[in-house]
């Protein structure tokens, strides 16, 4: 660290939310490796905290409130590390030279990859509090180098920044708000099985492959009609997931948590992205409580219940 560098010793943390997708359609892949979605997003009321403190040498460390990951997360390679330090790059200061290090702690209660995008969460809630940081220090970040910051860093992370309801095209990261009436209570269970993001959609390819009627969903009109009644019932017929036949397959045991969940009362339970974590919507929080009681009484099971929409990433 430069010793001109003033070294303060307030902190900033920011906060941002986990996410479902009540309508995920998964077109080709493209030259690029990634497929086209067409997603429709719900920020949920778990939230990733993001807190930032001026140190002598930078560091990250991650309290978990759900089951840790058997890989070490605290490296330069954390999505939350990467965000602050492609922010501060964003705001001019690219050789670190004018700005002190930082100390990264990391609140997690999403679980690791889990399909409800938390290292998403953790990305845009640390941009917030870097942004904060570097205003601190004099530095400012122009909001289309923000916005070009937060897709570099994930296709989910613009979305977990926006929060709300959106539509999610292209990568999943050209975002259009959408309406979205009353609010909405969800199960989320989390089988503690990993599965690969990419596997899945390597699997999906295959299983098109094999199967001429498996074919992209990409018009969510009828999830926006849903959305717009305030009808939980409605919104359940309207959930669709085309990756999910390709998280059964490889993984089969979360047939059963979805029969499981809907037979103790979930409206419509479905794999929650790519998988593992399953999404069961519920009438009402007594119901998705019930339903969170009833599942994880087995005892290979983790799960919470979690009302939306929130808003998005924001400074606390």
């Amino acid at each position: 660290m430069s010793p001109a560098v003033p070294l303060f010793t307030e902190s900033f943390s920011g906060r941002a939310h986990g996410k479902v997708n009540l309508h995920l359609g998964v077109g080709e892949a493209r030259a690029d490796g990634y497929h086209e979605l067409s997603t429709v997003f719900m920020a949920v009321d778990r939230p990733e905290t993001v807190t930032l403190t001026p140190a002598e040498e930078a560091s990250i460390s991650t309290t978990f409130h759900v089951e840790e990951p058997d890989e070490d997360v605290d490296t330069p390679r954390n999505l939350a590390w990467r965000a602050v330090e492609a922010l501060a790059g964003a705001a001019g200061d690219t050789e670190g030279a004018n700005l002190p290090p930082v100390r990264i702690e990391v609140d997690k209660t999403i679980p690791v990859a889990g399909g409800m995008a938390g290292g998403s969460a953790d990305a845009a809630a640390a941009v917030v509090a870097a942004e904060a940081l570097l205003l601190h220090y004099g530095y400012t970040v122009e909001p289309e180098d923000r916005d070009n910051v937060l897709k570099a860093l994930g296709a989910d992370v613009p979305f977990a920044a926006m929060g709300g309801v959106a539509l999610g095209t292209d990568r999943g990261d050209s975002l259009v708000p959408m309406m979205c009436r009353g609010s909405y209570w969800f199960t989320f269970l989390n089988p503690k099985v990993g599965l690969s993001t990419g596997k899945v959609f390597e699997k999906l390819d295959d299983l098109r492959f094999t199967y001429a009627s498996m074919v992209p969903h990409m018009d969510t009109a009828l999830i926006s009609r849903a959305l717009l009644s305030g009808d939980p019932h409605q919104v359940g017929a309207a959930m669709h997931n085309d990756l999910e036949p390709a998280a059964l397959a490889l993984r089969p045991s979360l047939q059963q948590i979805i029969h499981d969940a809907e037979d103790a009362g979930a409206i419509r339970a479905m794999v929650s992205g790519s998988g593992p974590t399953i999404a069961a919507l519920c009438e009402d929080q007594a119901v998705a409580l019930r339903v969170v009681d009833k599942l994880t009484a087995q005892g290979n099971i983790d799960g919470f219940a979690a009302q939306g929409p929130v808003g998005g990433a924001a400074l606390l």
